[in-house]
């Protein structure tokens, strides 16, 4: 097999930026929403709790249709965001990000949620009965204890970044050198006669970063589940 073209190339840095930002974008609102629905009892818990898992069941293609709906051009958060601080998401790979971040955010939520289950609360108690702040409690005892589950939870979300395609293609479109990740980038080959060649190397790639990104995530999992073991009291 012949080595990656240089426009192969790009399309692969691109996908990894992408699924870079949309990581970095969507972890504080996972960890949030994790949260909420872990620790709290808010009112419409159940509505909240389908609302975040709405894009696992949802056709992709749907969900990139409100993403056009509400950040398009015409869109209440794309015209705010144009209007406000000149930032368009239309044709462009930090939309294609937003895309991949909604994604992925289902997946990370309940990563991290069934992270934060497995905290033994029985050391937040006594971090606190020891003088310790709600805050100091939190980053001393929660977050280290709940620290593998969320980093399972963004390598689970990359992966699931990487591979996104019907959500991007409709929102973003497929734009060469700015939306063109790698399953669009497959895509394209695929219609394009003689171009096996390009579609399989493309497509090992893809292969081998979902496979690395799965098999980074079960270990973290396992980790995870190990190190609240030891710290049981």
């Amino acid at each position: 097999m012949t080595p990656l073209s240089p426009v192969e190339w790009a399309v692969v840095a691109l996908s990894l930026k992408v699924s870079g930002v949309a990581i970095a974008l969507v972890l504080p609102v996972s960890f949030g929403l994790a949260w909420l629905l872990e620790r709290t009892r808010i009112p419409g818990k159940v509505v909240l709790d389908a609302l975040v898992h709405l894009p696992l069941v949802l056709p992709p293609v749907v969900t990139g249709w409100l993403l056009l709906l509400a950040f398009g051009a015409n869109g209440p958060a794309g015209r705010f965001l144009h209007d406000a601080f000149g930032i368009t998401l239309m044709f462009r790979w930090t939309g294609a990000a937003l895309a991949a971040a909604v994604m992925a955010l289902p997946l990370m939520v309940r990563a991290i949620r069934l992270s934060l289950e497995g905290v033994d609360r029985r050391l937040e108690v006594v971090a606190r009965t020891l003088g310790a702040g709600p805050w100091r409690t939190f980053f001393s005892v929660t977050l280290p204890l709940a620290m593998p589950g969320v980093l399972a939870a963004m390598v689970l979300g990359f992966a699931r970044s990487i591979g996104e395609f019907g959500a991007t293609i409709t929102f973003v479109s497929n734009v060469p050198g700015e939306t063109r990740t790698l399953p669009l980038a497959i895509y394209t080959a695929l219609q394009v006669p003689g171009s096996e060649a390009a579609v399989t190397r493309l497509a090992l790639i893809s292969v081998a970063l979902s496979l690395a990104a799965l098999v980074a995530s079960e270990w973290l999992t396992r980790r995870g589940k190990n190190g609240g073991r030891r710290h049981v009291l």
